[in-house]
């Protein structure tokens, strides 16, 4: 089967499979063994401490891979000034640079000039729609079943999808509540030209970064095990439900602010679980996917899963 569309033209990749940014998860083990498998692997820039420690993880990449890669900006999380972390992606000659959650022009201005491509992750057509403007080369969409930071409004990823795709001229690349081959082409069915995956792929041997109790919580837990956070400062989140979760949804209901928030909602927080395993003093991101997540496969086993379950559908399509 023909995988190619305009993202895998765009990325240089074999399938249209991006890796999701990944806050502390995101490195170069797991970013080369998917652009390895044929994807597009991506390191997290604003997880490292200094534009030098961004530096060494990148060539930590291009050692595993010679492949193509990206490194995501989470710029809009950390209240951290980013333009010297961007500086050191373009130093070290990074092909992909993605943006999440905040405005992607003063990367955009930084980027002038040169090749790289730029990616910016959505949750409304209208953001969609300037991201063009702006000048993105695709947009990646995600829908409300996703893990991590959503958008203000609950629109699932069915019904986003086709919306962005009708407003907009560059590829669409969709996200939210997918995690195999049958996500994969309901995806290319709705108009999308590739998927980007976070929650399935922190479910890998290679997300070293991942404690086993996350992984083990992933695979054994359902789609209604969830719960969105943070909503009340808007920047709403899905996350594991637990009973930290569940501390952070009662603050709000009764008008915590940022102050009273920030240490239960911070990155040391969400660390304790997702790095050391303490998920009783501390949270973890992931998507409703997580309710069709039934293993831990290397990320190779896992596209050659998804790429062969493709290939059945088409070939039913077909008949």
């Amino acid at each position: 089967m023909n995988w190619k569309t305009r993202v895998t033209d765009l990325l240089e990749i074999e399938y249209p499979i991006i890796q999701g940014g990944l806050a502390h998860l995101a490195y170069s083990e797991l970013a080369a063994a998917v652009s390895n498998a044929g994807g597009l692997g991506q390191i997290t820039a604003m997880s490292l401490e200094s534009p030098e420690a961004l530096k060494v993880e990148i060539k930590k990449l291009k050692k595993l891979t010679n492949k193509p890669f990206g490194v995501n900006f989470a710029i809009g999380q950390h209240g951290r000034p980013f333009a010297h972390m961007v500086e050191a992606a373009m130093e070290e000659q990074v092909p992909v640079i993605s943006m999440t959650g905040g405005n992607p022009a003063p990367i955009f201005e930084q980027l002038q000039g040169t090749t790289t491509k730029k990616l910016v992750l959505v949750a409304a057509r209208r953001q969609a729609e300037k991201a063009e403007e702006l000048g993105a080369d695709a947009v990646m969409v995600v829908g409300q079943e996703g893990g991590g930071h959503l958008g203000r409004h609950d629109i699932g990823t069915m019904v986003l999808i086709p919306q962005v795709v009708d407003r907009v001229s560059i590829p669409v690349i969709a996200s939210g509540g997918i995690g195999d081959g049958r996500g994969l082409m309901a995806a290319l069915s709705l108009g999308a030209e590739g998927i980007e995956m976070g929650t399935r792929f922190i479910a890998t041997k290679e997300c070293v970064h991942a404690s086993e109790l996350y992984k083990k919580k992933l695979v054994e837990a359902t789609e209604n095990d969830t719960v969105v956070i943070k909503r009340s400062l808007g920047a709403p989140g899905r996350a594991i439900a637990n009973e930290w979760t569940n501390r952070i949804v009662e603050l709000e209901r009764e008008g915590a602010g940022y102050e009273v928030l920030k240490d239960f909602i911070s990155g040391t927080a969400n660390m304790r679980y997702i790095h050391d395993g303490r998920d009783d003093e501390g949270f973890a991101w992931a998507g409703q996917v997580m309710g069709l997540i039934n293993d831990i496969p290397t990320v190779s086993e896992l596209l050659e899963r998804m790429i062969r379950e493709g290939e059945e559908i088409r070939a039913k399509w077909g008949n």
